[in-house]
């Protein structure tokens, strides 16, 4: 068949094109359909959505897209823990005399109940579990379940509780009792569930059903004011927002990038197989349309397990496109430009992450420990509280007062330097061991057990050293008095400073030398 290019034909001259096929392997597009985050939740994953959400103060919405950005955003969920387990919650107990005529040993065996009371509270542990609660739902609503030697907190669910009104400082907690109705729809388990909350919530829950529960006008039926002296509400700022909202949407770009990134790195390796059928001297074709149709199918067949190749005939000679992305460099960078963003919008270094120096990366460990401060507070002030109910009861003659430790899993070694050389001069003596994560009780308890029982102090002597050593101790043979200990070097210079408080250039310059 003899084809003229400068001629005109009609459509049905190339109706055999049509039964080319096209390569077998081939890449998805690297424009539609980003984000695996989208794929695997639309509702919770809507940007816009989440914007709105967080101007509305729509906090329920909010609540369930932090958990799933908690489950499913590796980033996400580790910022949250960062902020929940950032301090140590370690905590010591101080007994105030308040009459110079109470017995000494009233005062100790008031002590050691106060000791084994709040130790058996876990501190540590539920404070971390309740600040992580916290920063995935914004509010932890509480109550508390005391036998008056053993004290537990009961979790409320979050969406069954509010808060409107303050006593003596401290919110008070509304609970609406068709949580039971609503979530448990079998009788059995439903009259299951409702005996193992404190008998308060029984008989509102009776009185709800009885009907004698009165709403506010305007109000939903169901709601009921617990008892302040147990019922508490923990969150920052007097928000129930989850306190990481604001970096979702960024999580949700760098999602999208990062899938698009993903999907770039393929198109690189994306190549076309141009095939261009000759033409002879007069233009014209020198195959007819079924031997160029026998051609394309036959390099179709050759490439048809060659991963990422398109085949594409036309009037020309053969070559390869390669259809990569040339500005490599441009497009990691920007890449990380969209992560850098989420941690600038958590207000959150993201050397803590991924380091790779350490400038102002103390500032802003800093600036996350302030931020989080209050939480603490108001954890404080949650067990004092228990330490009044139970112990606190004659306050004219003595109290005892629970306090929280600055100390976080950066700066506790450094606190508790601090705390030992202020014990030189005549401060708390066990402030430099609960730093170090010991509790009261274990340190009085070990104290007792190596000098009185074991007798530790009387078997083991400490290393003689310049520092526990005199000037007659350290006269050699001759007489001669102030010699350096055997075995021990002076050593000129300033004493190295650690890791962590050297500056970036100087680590460079030591990295340098090695």
């Amino acid at each position: 068949m003899n084809v003229n290019p400068s001629q005109s034909y009609e459509p049905q001259s190339y109706a055999e094109f049509a039964k080319m096929r096209v390569g077998a392997k081939t890449l998805d597009d690297a424009i539609l359909n980003i984000g695996a985050l989208k794929k695997t939740n639309r509702r919770l994953t809507d940007k816009d959505a989440i914007l709105r959400a967080i101007n509305e103060s729509d906090y329920a919405f909010m609540r369930e897209v932090s958990n799933f950005f908690y489950e499913s955003s590796g980033i996400y969920g580790r910022l949250c823990r960062y902020i929940a387990y950032l301090y140590r919650y370690d905590w010591y107990v101080t007994p105030y005399i308040n009459n110079d005529k109470t017995k000494g040993d009233k005062i100790l065996t008031e002590f050691n109940k106060v000791l084994s009371y709040v130790d058996a509270l876990a501190i540590k542990k539920n404070s971390g579990d309740i600040a992580l609660k916290v920063c995935k739902n914004g509010a932890y609503y509480g109550y508390i379940v005391d036998n008056g030697t053993r004290a537990v907190f009961q979790e409320l669910p979050v969406p069954y509780c509010r808060s409107r009104y303050f006593s003596n400082g401290r919110p008070i907690v509304e609970f609406n009792v068709k949580f039971f109705d609503d979530n448990f729809r079998d009788v059995g388990a439903r009259m299951n569930v409702l005996k193992s909350f404190p008998k308060e919530f029984q008989k509102a829950y009776v009185a709800y059903k009885e009907g004698r529960l009165v709403a506010e006008p305007g109000d939903d039926k169901g709601w009921v004011l617990l008892d302040p002296t147990y019922a508490f509400k923990i969150s920052l700022n007097n928000s129930e927002m989850p306190m990481m909202a604001s970096v979702i949407p960024a999580i949700i770009d760098l999602d999208e990038a990062q899938d698009l990134d993903k999907k770039k790195m393929l198109q690189e390796l994306l190549k076309i197989v141009i095939q261009k059928m000759p033409l002879d001297k007069n233009g014209e074709l020198v195959f007819d349309v079924d031997e160029a149709m026998d051609l394309h199918n036959n390099a179709v067949q050759m490439l048809g397990k060659a991963i990422g190749v398109d085949i594409l005939t036309t009037f020309a000679d053969i070559e390869v496109a390669n259809l990569s992305d040339r500005n490599s460099s441009t497009t990691k960078d920007d890449l990380q430009k969209v992560e850098r963003a989420v941690y600038n919008e958590a207000g959150i270094s993201q050397m803590l992450f991924a380091t790779d120096g350490n400038l102002a990366l103390e500032k802003s460990i800093a600036n996350d420990e302030a931020s989080i401060y209050n939480l603490v507070l108001q954890l404080e002030e949650i067990y004092n509280h228990l330490i009044d109910i139970n112990f606190n009861k004659n306050p004219k003659k003595y109290s005892f007062k629970l306090s929280m430790l600055t100390t976080t899993i950066y700066n506790y070694r450094e606190l508790a330097k601090m705390y030992k050389e202020q014990a030189t001069l005549g401060y708390s003596k066990m402030l430099p061991q609960i730093a170090l994560g010991q509790s009261q009780s274990s340190i009085l308890a070990t104290a007792y057990f190596e000098n009185e029982i074991l007798k530790l102090s009387e078997l083991m002597q400490p290393l003689q050293s310049s520092n526990t050593q005199s000037a007659a101790d350290r006269k050699d043979s001759k007489g001669n008095a102030n010699q350096q200990p055997k075995g021990e070097e002076k050593k000129a210079g300033r004493k190295e400073k650690p890791d962590e408080e050297k500056s970036e250039k100087t680590i460079q310059n030591k990295e340098s030398m090695s």
